[in-house]
């Protein structure tokens, strides 16, 4: 197993290639039609639908296919299945992360972060406890020791998982894609020292639906004021070497979104897949 990537997403980025994903409702028809697509990875929409644990376990398997796995020669999913749950923010939704990540998802969409305290919570919370004299200890670990289905998913034993079950890149060896979202004027102001103080915070993802309400235009994305607060939020990560996303992205905004440095793009998951066939050419990924 040694070297071998298991996250597609983190594959593209460490690469220098932009990851190309899409949100999905979570469904057994939804997880079959996009495990068949040329997407890095998936994100399983639960904040705007229910929060079904059960309904994201299906998913999980329903996005297996022997004969993929077979041809491809590896134990990683063609495409990466994460999870956007529940606002974090003042929340703390530990708990909705723990219950994701046990049943075998390869990563966490965050919404909301807008402190130090929410980022740090964030990752801690993707996070195994170690001790404080161990490598990579900060964030200190939080999530509850219970391997087996995710281990049994991945297809390692314990003592494998528990070596790449960490969040990358702070861990080059972590599989685990902690992504948090900037959605509100806060976040902004607040972004610099995140990405400072918070280790293993591996995309953040512009939420420019709650931003564009937030800074009083609803939705309006290309109003200066919109424009201007994204091309704040892509300097900030650049200085830090943070990859961001962009979470609406097709046939219409494509050219201008990679042009602008976004490596972490979430295209519309029409079936015809234009927009996914567009996004990896112009990414050099065809």
């Amino acid at each position: 197993m040694a070297g071998q990537r298991l996250n597609n997403i983190i594959k593209a980025l460490e690469e220098g290639k932009p990851a190309i994903t899409t949100f999905a409702g979570p469904g057994i028809d939804n997880a079959i039609a996009v495990s068949g697509a040329k997407y890095d990875g998936v994100v399983f929409e639960s904040e705007h639908n229910p929060y079904d644990i059960g309904l994201l376990r299906h998913c999980l398997q329903y996005m297996l296919n022997r004969k993929q796995i077979l041809d491809g020669g590896t134990l990683a999913p063609a495409v990466t299945p994460t999870v956007r749950i529940p606002p974090n923010g003042g929340e703390m939704n530990q708990w909705l992360a723990k219950q994701v990540l046990d049943i075998g998802y390869y990563g966490i969409v965050w919404p909301h972060v807008s402190t130090v305290e929410e980022a740090y919570n964030a990752v801690a919370a993707c996070r195994y406890p170690r001790p404080r004299d161990a490598e990579y200890f900060e964030p200190e670990g939080q999530r509850g020791d219970a391997p087996g289905n995710a281990a049994r998913y991945w297809g390692l034993s314990q003592q494998e998982y528990y070596k790449k079950a960490d969040v990358w890149p702070l861990n080059p060896e972590g599989e685990i894609l902690c992504i948090i979202m900037c959605e509100e004027i806060k976040a902004i102001e607040n972004l610099p020292d995140m990405l400072k103080e918070v280790p293993g915070i591996g995309v953040v993802l512009i939420g420019e639906g709650d931003l564009s309400q937030n800074l009083g235009h609803p939705r309006d994305y290309y109003h200066p004021v919109v424009v201007e607060a994204m091309a704040e939020i892509r300097a900030i990560c650049k200085e830090h070497n943070v990859p961001v996303g962009h979470p609406h992205v097709g046939l219409d905004n494509i050219d201008h979104v990679i042009e602008d440095g976004y490596r972490y793009l979430m295209v519309g998951a029409e079936r015809s897949y234009n927009g996914l066939n567009k996004a990896r050419e112009l990414g050099g990924r065809n």
